[in-house]
């Protein structure tokens, strides 16, 4: 993904998320990653960020619909958490994912854009990866909530 822009405006932006969320839950790699690679290459960081906000949203729906009544309440202070179970066996993309959509369940805008530019600087694979894995995680979650 790079942050080169070619004039993506909102609307475009918003079909290909929707498009690789919809490619992504439908397991559909090929198309995830054909709408994945057109945001990247046509979109700037904002634009990317935008969309990983929108896969982490996906990912937040299906956590509530996951856990019910035990969702953490933002406005009594509580908040979701996450618990690696092995730090040392950790997949460092799986790991973005898992807490860049905590954060954005949490409402933490600062630290999901500290996430963001934290895979930006770790260079154009990792960022690369690390975006598929939210949108991969997303979709799990989602398939996961469903069959509970």
């Amino acid at each position: 993904m790079t942050s080169e822009d070619t004039s993506m405006d909102r609307d475009e932006l918003h079909a290909l998320t929707m498009r690789a969320i919809g490619a992504a839950l439908n397991l559909n790699a090929r198309e995830a990653s054909d709408a994945l690679a057109e945001i990247g290459t046509r979109g700037r960081a904002p634009a990317i960020y935008g969309a990983c906000c929108a896969f982490a949203e996906v990912g937040r729906t299906a956590l509530v619909k996951l856990y019910g009544e035990q969702v953490p309440d933002l406005n009594r202070g509580d908040m979701w958490a996450m618990h690696v179970l092995d730090p040392n066996k950790a997949d460092p993309y799986e790991t973005f994912a898992a807490r860049f959509i905590v954060a954005y369940a949490n409402d933490d805008k600062p630290q999901t854009l500290a996430l963001f530019n934290a895979s930006i600087a770790a260079g154009p694979d990792d960022h690369v990866c690390s975006v598929s894995q939210l949108l991969i995680t997303a979709a799990q979650l989602t398939h996961t909530a469903s069959e509970a």
